[in-house]
């Protein structure tokens, strides 16, 4: 690798260059079989010569990208993550969606969620229970930090993501909203629960008094222990689960 590509892959694990050069990064076997075989244009590949051998297929559905054979130790200069990988692809970012989730349908709304292992596993989540639309307050953090995108083990494909200001979204939306709070009512109770939007707050404030003030519905997951809280993905996975199984 060049000096100048070096510089290039490190620029894109901090948020300022991801949104100045329109692109992310993307690292891992699996989370690079999945990008390749998507519909998502690809500028760059940074692979071990062995990687590079045995996805020649996977490579030649990208003719747009540039291909890198790189050493160990490049690998390691480049990588975002603790564990440098054996494949870097930098994937260019698709135009902000504006498009409002389908009446009928299942949607998230984040306020504040800051963790990105936590936003990684919520958007994976979703893609699970074909929950295909995830709404975020500008103050979430970024869906192409790179430890978010590895955590969402490729969903982040097959998930859209708007992010505006909550308040804007609800004027525009008048579908059912179920606010999770901690004095809320035993999500078990809720019974054949009209399609609407699921909404998490802040891994240690939950959401603020303006959302749970436009909830129609307010919820929780009961304790039997003593936790103080549930981790956010957590509780998302088993409203969820409560939730969208039941429609």
């Amino acid at each position: 690798m060049t000096k100048a590509q070096i510089k290039f892959f490190q620029a894109l694990s901090r948020q300022k260059y991801r949104k100045e050069y329109n692109a992310y990064l993307v690292e891992g076997y699996k989370n690079a079989k999945e990008w390749l075989q998507a519909d998502c244009r690809i500028s760059h590949i940074a692979a071990s010569a062995t990687w590079i051998a045995d996805n020649r297929a996977l490579i030649a559905a990208h003719p747009e990208a540039t291909l890198i054979a790189a050493e160990d130790f490049e690998l390691e200069k480049i990588s975002a993550l603790q564990t440098a990988q054996e494949v870097v692809l930098v994937v260019e970012s698709p135009a902000q969606d504006t498009i409002l989730p389908a009446t009928g349908a299942w949607s998230l709304l984040l306020e504040k969620v800051q963790d990105p292992g936590n936003m990684g596993t919520i958007i994976r989540t979703a893609d699970w229970f074909g929950i295909s639309t995830i709404i975020c307050s500008p103050d979430c953090v970024e869906v192409y930090n790179p430890k978010v995108v590895q955590a969402t083990m490729g969903s982040l494909l097959r998930v859209r993501i708007l992010e505006m200001e909550l308040q804007d979204f609800l004027a525009q939306n008048q579908a059912p909203l179920y606010a999770a709070c901690l004095s809320g009512e035993d999500i078990r109770n809720v019974q054949q629960p009209e399609p609407g939007i699921i909404a998490m707050g802040n891994e240690s404030r939950g959401l603020s008094a303006g959302l749970l003030e436009a909830a129609s519905h307010k919820i929780t997951i009961p304790s039997r222990g003593r936790a103080e809280s549930l981790n956010v993905s957590v509780a998302t996975g088993i409203i969820c689960a409560a939730l969208t199984l039941q429609s």
